[in-house]
């Protein structure tokens, strides 16, 4: 069993209520967690298993959030714990078999389907650990003058379509071993937003796999907010320099093996 938990900010109700009578129809789940951190609470409509918490207009953050959930899983002795974003789509019977997977095999402890666009096209989630120079000439150099080094941190020569062992999964949908985020001391709250889902997937990358599964597909209807406003581009860099600050800016060793032993099994 498990339980869900959905970081909230001024979302669309009506694809919340939608996705959790969904997510409610696989065996598997549990509860349902939503965590707001909208200025206002909303009058939700009440469903079973389904757990509403409002933070009392205070925007925590995403992985904050989650972890608020999480300890409840914790708590409760359940094995496992999805982390999934509002705007991502997944059918009952698929998540079912991302459970039995994942059940099935101790030494999985987190795991991450292919992720599509509503029209279908491929979102590149599986990825290397960063240097600060792939993080930023990412967000401010043209393509053109990063398109090789590009390719090579999302995994793009692995074509997507085998079981991948990746150190760095995104955040929109993360199927975790409770007690692998419970030694990998949960998601760090120093981040507000970004960079959590790469800290918290290298962190449990230590010890156990963290799977990239090509045979369920889900739907995520990516905004890249970054990408679109300057305040949140602001919080995305300011979140990443701690995040180099803490595992190393130019020196990471546990980077270049991790990174290494990636593109080994893709051939890359």
């Amino acid at each position: 069993m498990l339980n869900v938990s959905i970081v909230l900010y001024h979302p669309d109700w009506t694809q919340v209520h939608r996705l959790c009578d969904q997510l409610l129809r696989a065996s598997c789940v549990h509860a349902v967690y939503l965590i707001d951190n909208s200025p206002s609470p909303s009058a939700v409509a009440k469903m079973p298993k389904v757990h509403y918490r409002w933070q009392q207009g205070k925007n925590l953050g995403y992985g904050a959030g989650h972890n608020i959930a999480i300890r409840e899983s914790v708590f409760a002795q359940l094995p496992f714990h999805l982390v999934m974003n509002a705007d991502v789509w997944i059918e009952a019977q698929d998540l079912d078999y991302l459970h039995q997977l994942i059940m099935h095999n101790d030494q999985i402890g987190m795991l991450m389907p292919r992720v599509e666009y509503p029209d279908g096209q491929l979102q590149y989630l599986c990825k290397l650990l960063p240097t600060p120079w792939d993080v930023f000439s990412r967000r401010f150099l043209p393509t053109s003058w990063t398109r090789r080094r590009n390719e090579r941190y999302e995994l793009r020569a692995s074509g997507y379509d085998k079981m991948m062992n990746v150190p760095y999964l995104s955040g929109c949908f993360m199927l975790m071993r409770t007690q692998a985020v419970l030694e990998a001391r949960l998601f760090d709250e120093r981040y507000f937003m970004y960079p959590e889902d790469m800290d918290l997937t290298r962190t449990i990358h230590r010890h156990y796999l963290t799977l990239y599964i090509p045979d369920v597909t889900i739907i995520h209807n990516h905004a890249r907010a970054s990408y679109h406003s300057w305040r949140m581009t602001w919080v995305h860099m300011v979140n990443l320099c701690r995040y180099f600050n803490k595992w190393g800016w130019f020196f990471d060793k546990e980077r270049r093996l991790m990174n290494r032993l990636t593109l080994s099994q893709i051939g890359s």
